[in-house]
């Protein structure tokens, strides 16, 4: 017997937003963002062994999401894997070396750039607020570094409001997700070098008044390269750190 052709047309289409949410899906996401934070946070700490069972019944979940999660952040290079005989493999949090950082900073330049361009092309009154935004955290910034204040946690939430601001400003959505897959495992390098960089904050102050002035006037290519430049520079001071008091996670 043949379906009522018109009374099945009739019926709408469901939009993803009325499908109800994967079970599956939600279970690895949390999974993948709670193991992330256990490695950015150094809770899991860097070269030391996954135990797939043991990180299971830390989150209170089967393993199964638990090995989907970490090969999703095996790909995003917070785990490494390696062959242990033919068939064994074992999984380690990723180390934070000088050849790490070298590469990672400069990347996550080249995306805030992309997006300082765009934030930079943005029309007069945009350009105005966001600058406006910028100089009073920069400003802070400034107080902290002339005051000599070691206090880490706000000039890491400064820091990245900074950046993350010129991100939102004019980013679109490939942009950001790039941006959100990356920029995390910067803060694995801060949390564990902090209190060693600290000193050489007025240098990243100056550096964002150029951000700030590029954007300002609306030069888009100098707004680019004054992004690259900060993190480049950041990699260098990382390094020196980084040579004083050793890599973590590399033997």
């Amino acid at each position: 017997m043949l379906k009522d052709a018109s009374n099945t047309a009739a019926r709408p289409t469901p939009r993803p937003q009325d499908q109800a949410p994967n079970p599956h899906q939600s279970n690895l996401r949390r999974c993948f963002e709670q193991i992330r934070e256990l490695i950015v946070h150094g809770r899991l700490a860097p070269g030391s062994r996954i135990m797939e069972g043991e990180l299971a019944a830390r989150l209170g979940v089967s393993r199964t999401p638990v090995r989907s999660a970490l090969h999703m952040l095996q790909k995003e290079g917070y785990i490494l894997a390696s062959s242990e005989g033919a068939r064994k493999v074992h999984m380690t949090v990723a180390p934070l070396t000088k050849e790490d950082a070298n590469e990672l900073y400069p990347i996550v330049g080249r995306v805030e750039g992309l997006a300082a361009r765009s934030s930079a092309q943005l029309g007069a009154a945009a350009r105005a607020d966001i600058t406006r935004r910028l100089r009073e955290m920069n400003d802070e910034l400034r107080k902290l570094a002339e005051a000599g204040r070691s206090d880490p946690n706000r000039i890491f939430e400064l820091d990245t409001n900074f950046h993350q601001t010129i991100v939102d400003a004019s980013a679109g959505p490939r942009l950001r997700a790039l941006h959100s897959s990356i920029k995390p495992q910067t803060e694995r390098y801060w949390r564990l070098y902090a209190s060693s960089i600290l000193d050489q904050l007025g240098a990243s102050v100056d550096e964002h008044l150029a951000i700030i002035q590029a954007i300002d006037a609306g030069d888009s290519e100098a707004a680019e390269r004054a992004v690259q430049m900060n993190w480049e520079n950041g990699a260098e001071r990382l390094c020196r750190v980084i040579e004083r008091h050793g890599e973590r996670g590399s033997w």
